[in-house]
């Protein structure tokens, strides 16, 4: 029999300070741990509360953090297991861990684990949506809003835990087990953490790591990539499919998403009742219809769920139109591979606004739809030079000095009936504090333009 995880008296050292690693000091010390959460901030909102719950503080650095001293370390999924201080007291014997690893081992019900470089909040949020119309006591965490620590007292036997799993989560994984687990699809990301392509794959593929043939993998047959991943997976294999493979368990038929069985094609979703902007928008839809058949959820609930959901913010979210020419919000799309979906969901007529940090690929490989579109480009913060190398030769580029710049540049360029999109292929962190604000500052800046011209 497996000893049950305690942190009874240890010595836990959490590393970040952010909404994971706040959510797993307040469960550890519930749990009867010694806690020591520390951050390079100086100062962080929680202080009071954490120091009334018991949680000790080693703000503005790590030199007190007692890394060297600890039972267990924790790690925000911000953090790297690379970082100096982190590695050291690993090499020297000490468990480091993530979060999302630190709570799984205390949950009850089962887990839908769903990944990719690409879709994830999407399609765990439209899963969890699909489970709770059919009835389901589920919760829906992990990368997207709450994180994992904070169900962990919530969860139940019969709770499904819908758990949006990162890279970076993932890599810092040991007994993490999905019931059901979703490759959604892989193209290279994070190469700013990640040491290179194949690194960020191995951490992917943890999501298969612990299960056993009584679990599902759920894998997108389009992609190349997700079926090399899942070639050796000991789990069942469910695969999606857009373009109609014939491999595929779940796919488009006569204008339905259709399960194939042995008994024939079992009709789940219409495409008519989908909402969302963008065609690669309708893989996500296939995944969690996949994931919610596995889970015995009526075709009824599911075409509720996807009738009922409009979107996520930052994700092809409409931001409005001013004099005719559309804004189109997908500050979500942070690396190259997320860009050109977005690009790919639109005509002729675009004016794409690029740029941020930094995080590996290839701008030139948005040139074809770029080219095809015959788009123009507004690039802005620390990548801009590297995208006026990548493509260049290949359609118009303006510099921008900011957000605002950007907005009146790109309805300056466009005509009434063209779309300016925000489809950054970057992350954020040189001009705002995550992606989420970058796509509001742009809503705001489109809100800004159309009071300055009169137009409601």
């Amino acid at each position: 029999m497996t000893t049950p995880f305690s942190v009874e008296r240890k010595r836990v050292v959490v590393v970040g300070a952010a909404r994971s690693g706040v959510a797993a000091a307040e469960l550890l010390v519930r749990r009867g741990a010694i806690v020591t959460l520390t951050d390079a901030r100086p100062t962080i909102d929680e202080a009071d509360r954490l120091r009334a719950h018991g949680v000790s503080l080693a703000l503005g650095g790590h030199a007190d953090a007692g890394f060297s001293s600890a039972d267990l370390i924790v790690l925000s999924p911000g953090v790297s297991p690379r970082q100096a201080d982190v590695a050291a007291a690993h090499a020297a014997g000490v468990p480091v861990i993530g979060e999302l690893e630190l709570a799984s081992r205390w949950l009850r019900g089962r887990i839908v684990a769903i990944t990719g470089t690409k879709g994830k909040s999407t399609t765990t949020t439209l899963t969890g949506r699909m489970l709770d119309a059919a009835g389901y006591r589920v919760l829906v965490g992990g990368n997207i809003g709450l994180a994992l620590s904070s169900q962990v007292d919530d969860s139940t036997d019969d709770t499904i835990h819908v758990v949006e799993a990162s890279s970076f989560q993932l890599e810092t994984t040991d007994t993490f087990h999905p019931w059901v687990a979703v490759l959604l699809n892989f193209s290279p990301d994070h190469l700013d953490r990640h040491a290179d392509e194949r690194e960020y794959a191995a951490a992917k593929e943890r999501i298969l790591a612990n299960q056993t043939a009584d679990d599902w993998a759920v894998i997108n047959a389009d992609d190349h990539a997700v079926l090399a991943m899942a070639a050796h997976a000991r789990a069942r294999k469910l695969a999606f499919s857009v373009s109609g493979a014939a491999t595929a368990d779940v796919t488009v038929a006569d204008s339905t998403i259709v399960r194939r069985t042995a008994r024939g094609a079992e009709r789940l979703v219409p495409i008519s009742s989908i909402r969302l902007l963008g065609r690669h928008l309708i893989a996500d839809v296939l995944a969690a219809a996949a994931v919610a058949s596995l889970c015995g959820v009526e075709p009824a609930a599911m075409t509720r769920a996807v009738e009922g959901f409009a979107g996520l913010e930052h994700a092809l979210e409409p931001a409005g139109k001013v004099r005719g020419v559309r804004f189109v919000n997908d500050s979500k799309a942070t690396n190259i591979a997320a860009a050109l979906r977005a690009i790919e969901s639109f005509d002729d007529g675009l004016v794409v606004i690029l740029g941020g940090k930094f995080k590996g690929g290839r701008f030139a490989d948005l040139a074809p739809a770029l080219e095809a579109r015959r788009a123009t480009v507004i690039a802005i913060g620390e990548a801009a030079p590297l995208i006026e190398e990548g493509l260049s030769a290949f359609v118009p580029i303006h510099r921008a000095r900011d957000m605002a710049d950007a907005v009146r540049t790109g309805f300056v360029l466009a005509r009434p009936g063209d779309t300016v999109l925000l489809a950054p292929a970057c992350a954020s962190f040189d001009m705002f504090r995550d992606y989420a604000e970058r796509g509001r500052v742009f809503k705001q800046e489109v809100a800004a333009l159309r009071n300055h011209v009169g137009e409601s």
